[in-house]
């Protein structure tokens, strides 16, 4: 019995604590916070256009209460009350929660100013002072949440409203209907901040959704780079170790040390071989028979572009090759940069004619894919290929051979693509920027 008195207690204790910090808070602990009521004003001249007007409408109403009050308290007395309740609406926009404490602390000193003065029952409280508090009250609670809104409130009730009642004989159903009031307005205030909280929040868990997509697009297709350049690699060792293991056979009378010289290129191509796909293994995934096949380069887009074509889209396909095949990486690069252009075009802007150029000069590929944006509203084409993570994984395949991306909307409507691979590995003050830990992007 002692241990459940000791917890009730304790919880009381605790709570009673709790209330005691939500009405510290909002009587004088809570910092003042900007209210910007209409941010989509970014014209000076409306903004001070709707000063002057809220400027001239709070005097009027400062001039309202001013007259209701001269007919039971002293003129200079009645304009100073008439102050304190309405012209702090001047201070709502930039301190909400001081406004409201001097618009309170106006309307109490109301009351014990009517004593006496005023018939019994009475409302102590000008028309307009209460319109100031009722105003105030919202801002409040709208900028400032729950904990001070109820703060907000006992105050209201305990220390505004309630002494009018043994002062000037407020009527104890007109108190509660008035406590009933200022809560119903507090509880719309607090609701909106609640929601515009709950909307920020959501911002920005879409906006770090969004961060998380584009990284583990970003390793994903780092991770699929890295799988098309073992199998580049891989045929070279691979040469290398057969063409260092035949070596002696071809040529008879080798001296013992070239003989040695071809076993440790033979072993150190096999180890290296052997540690490659031991690394690269941890990068496959379950399901990757596609992987496996031959990886497509400039020769497969010919045969996009009729899939594309017999899928209802169309395709203007402009193929200059050089006089040799580019290196297999930038080859298989090339090919996934156009097949995710292509499909972009196909899902964003189905119906549009498709242009596809892809230029081999002497030191790089260029490749250029745009659409007139032109939709017919039929069907979306299918999306033909797996090697795309849309602009990211297409800027992350150019940065990391060195190239550029450029992705944009075009002046007079669609969409273009623009890239440039070099064909002799990285630039040096490229390569400079990527071991410095920084990948432009374009």
């Amino acid at each position: 019995m002692d241990g459940v008195l000791r917890r009730v207690s304790a919880l009381a204790l605790a709570r009673a604590g709790a209330l005691a910090r939500i009405i510290r808070k909002a009587g004088w602990a809570a910092p003042d916070q900007r209210v910007f009521l209409l941010p989509s004003l970014s014209s000076p001249r409306l903004r001070h256009a709707l000063a002057v007007v809220c400027a001239a409408c709070v005097f009027i109403l400062t001039e309202t209460a001013d007259g209701q009050l001269n007919q039971l308290v002293p003129g200079s007395l009645a304009w100073a009350l008439a102050g304190l309740q309405v012209l702090p609406l001047l201070l709502a926009a930039a301190r909400p929660l001081a406004a409201w404490r001097i618009s309170a602390v106006g309307l109490t000193l109301t009351t014990f100013a009517e004593v006496g003065h005023a018939p019994t029952p009475f409302w102590p409280w000008p028309v307009s002072g209460c319109l100031a508090q009722v105003a105030l009250l919202f801002i409040t609670a709208q900028v400032y949440g729950r904990d001070v809104a109820v703060g907000v409130d006992l105050w209201t009730t305990g220390a505004v409203l309630l002494p009018a009642v043994p002062l000037v004989g407020l009527p104890p159903v007109v108190l509660a209907v008035a406590a009933v009031v200022a809560t119903l307005v507090l509880v719309l205030g607090e609701s909106i901040h609640s929601r515009r909280e709950a909307e920020r929040h959501l911002v920005q868990a879409e906006e770090q959704r969004r961060a998380g997509l584009a990284r583990q697009a970003v390793l994903e297709e780092r991770s699929r780079i890295a799988r098309e350049l073992h199998d580049v690699v891989a045929h070279h060792m691979s040469m290398i170790a057969i063409q260092a293991e035949a070596a002696p056979y071809k040529e008879s009378g080798l001296p013992e040390q070239t003989l040695r010289t071809f076993g440790a290129i033979r072993e150190a191509s096999t180890t290296a071989l052997t540690e490659m796909r031991r690394v690269i293994g941890l990068l496959r995934e379950d399901d990757e028979n596609a992987e496996r096949a031959p990886q497509p380069g400039i020769d497969r887009i010919p045969e996009m572009v009729r899939a594309a074509r017999q899928a209802g889209m169309q395709v203007d396909l402009t193929l200059t090759a050089g006089p040799e095949r580019p290196p297999a990486v930038v080859d298989v690069s090339v090919y996934r940069i156009v097949q995710e252009a292509l499909s972009n075009a196909g899902r964003h802007a189905p119906g549009a004619r498709v242009e596809i150029e892809v230029l081999r000069t002497e030191d790089a590929v260029r490749v250029h894919v745009a659409d007139d944006g032109r939709t017919s509203g039929g069907p979306l084409p299918d999306d033909g290929g797996n090697g795309g993570h849309g602009l990211t994984g297409m800027r992350e395949r150019a940065a990391l051979l060195g190239g550029t991306l450029r992705a944009h909307p075009r002046e007079h409507g669609g969409f273009e693509v623009t890239a440039e691979l070099p064909l002799h590995g990285v630039p040096e003050q490229r390569r400079w920027e990527m071991t410095s830990g920084g990948t432009e992007e374009n």
